[in-house]
């Protein structure tokens, strides 16, 4: 590899490890084994490596959240169980990747400072919600964009919710039986 790749790693690694607000650039060449300068001629600063970093970051959890809403038998006409299924192993996948959704939930914190992180997280939120819409709902987000944004958008919230609380307190995040009652009872009835 070179000082390009070995940098990508050691940013990813660092903010793996350390997160972002205390990954420094001195870190950045000591983990790549690549000098200071090298981090300005690749990437025109610390900020615009970890940004790239972040963004691979953020394609891989991307591919892990849409394997984990691919996986599993298709719906049939037990909806209920499949969603449980579904929420069961995205639960499983956020114990198996803390890391990486930490490094997501702190890039929240330089979306006020960082346009290219913004963009970044807003492309893909609206990646996810498409996602969500299609796994939960059964929505095409080309047929039916605007019930695909609002269906996806439920169920990113819940998501969202949902990963922060098993980050936090695992003892008592709902499982996914209690996550999939609660958005059963409050769905209307017919």
């Amino acid at each position: 590899m070179g000082h390009r790749e070995n940098l990508l790693d050691a940013a990813r690694k660092c903010l793996l490890q350390a997160g972002y607000a205390r990954t420094t650039a001195r870190d950045l060449a000591a983990a790549s084994g690549a000098n200071l300068a090298s981090i300005n001629y690749h990437f025109g600063s610390k900020d615009g490596l970890l940004t790239q970093a972040l963004h691979d970051l953020n394609v891989e959890w991307g591919e892990l959240l849409f394997q984990v809403l691919d996986d599993g038998p298709e719906p049939g006409p037990d909806v209920r169980a499949a969603h449980e299924a579904r929420w069961a192993r995205i639960i499983e996948s956020i114990q198996a990747h803390r890391e990486l959704w930490f490094v997501n939930f702190e890039e929240v914190a330089q979306l006020q400072r960082d346009e290219k992180i913004r963009a970044m997280v807003a492309e893909g939120q609206r990646a996810a919600r498409a996602a969500l819409a299609s796994a939960f709902g059964g929505v095409d987000a080309e047929a039916e964009p605007e019930l695909a944004r609002a269906v996806g958008s439920h169920y990113y919230s819940l998501l969202v919710g949902l990963a922060l609380q098993w980050l936090t307190d695992p003892d008592s995040a709902p499982t996914a039986a209690e996550v999939v009652t609660a958005d059963h009872h409050l769905t209307p009835k017919a």
